[in-house]
């Protein structure tokens, strides 16, 4: 008896369960999910599509976005998905390893010859130093502040950060910068100079402030000030820091091929491109208001 009673309600059982699978099917088909929103769906549907077509992000610091950048609500999705994704930490691992690691990986120490790269629209400061005949990618550091736009710096008050090719000497660093610590970048130089640009102490410093400087966060400023420090003492005669807008790839000159700073960058771009194939800082000369590219005196 109690076996037929469990027969049967086993057979209810399966019976409700395919009345309840039909019935979805037929709600399924006469009201599709995809093709229905409520209001306040619609609303807030509407809300986001308008954000994604006007948000505007406009940045003072550290960041890989240019000034009033347009940024969709999918992009910042990407970013954030590319910060979380392992290969993001592979291929920056410049900045993810510390200062010691990147020393002992290179056989280098602190007093070997350095170059600098400083790149305003990634917010990024590169730190190159030379063992044998080439420079070696050592540390890269996020700038925490720098103001104004792309493009150079024209004349004292301005605010701008300066674009260009830059020597920095023993005289130059400031051990006691109420920044904390700072170098000067010698803005002007020759060419600025040609091109009646003015202004004074331009510089990479400390304290994430910045008034036409590039301000790095205290620990940053110590490590970079230690090796462009130790590199003097031990006998480099300067330091070159070269400061462009972004990276001077092909796909971001295109972009800005409408600027008009383009002609201006497309005279920095020969020093990129001849660091990037040599790596080497070429020897750089002014004449007829422009950078001249000489083959590298460092061998």
């Amino acid at each position: 008896m109690n076996s037929l009673m469990t027969k049967a309600w086993l057979i209810l059982l399966d019976t409700l369960l395919y009345i309840v699978l039909i019935i979805s099917l037929i709600l399924f088909h006469l009201y599709p999910v995809l093709d229905k929103q409520t209001d306040d769906e619609k609303l807030e549907s509407a809300k986001l599509s308008h954000f994604e077509e006007n948000a505007t992000l406009s940045i003072y610091s550290s960041s890989t976005l240019d000034f009033n950048d347009k940024i969709t609500l999918n992009d910042l999705m990407r970013m954030g998905q590319e910060c979380a994704n392992e290969e993001y930490y592979i291929k920056n691992k410049f900045i993810t390893r510390t200062l010691e690691e990147g020393l002992t990986e290179l056989a280098a120490n602190i007093g070997d010859p350095v170059f600098i790269r400083i790149f305003k629209k990634e917010a990024l400061l590169e730190v190159w130093i030379r063992t044998g005949t080439a420079y070696e990618h050592l540390k890269d550091y996020a700038i925490c502040a720098y103001s104004g736009y792309l493009g150079p710096k024209l004349q004292e008050g301005d605010r701008q950060a300066p674009e260009g090719f830059y020597k920095v000497k023993k005289y130059q660093l400031n051990p006691n910068s109420k920044y904390h610590l700072s170098f000067n970048l010698g803005y002007p130089n020759k060419y600025d100079r040609e091109h009646n640009r003015t202004g004074s102490f331009l510089m990479v410093h400390g304290s994430c402030v910045s008034d036409g400087c590039y301000a790095m966060t205290d620990d940053k400023i110590a490590e970079i000030y230690a090796l462009v420090e130790g590199s003097l003492q031990k006998g480099q005669k300067y330091v070159q820091v070269h400061a462009y807008p972004f990276s001077m790839t092909e796909e971001n000159m295109n972009f800005y091929d409408g600027s008009e700073w383009y002609d201006f960058w497309m005279n920095l771009k020969e020093g990129y491109d001849y660091f990037e194939a040599e790596r080497l800082p070429p020897l750089i000369k002014v004449k007829d208001k422009l950078y001249i590219i000489h083959e590298s005196d460092e061998y």
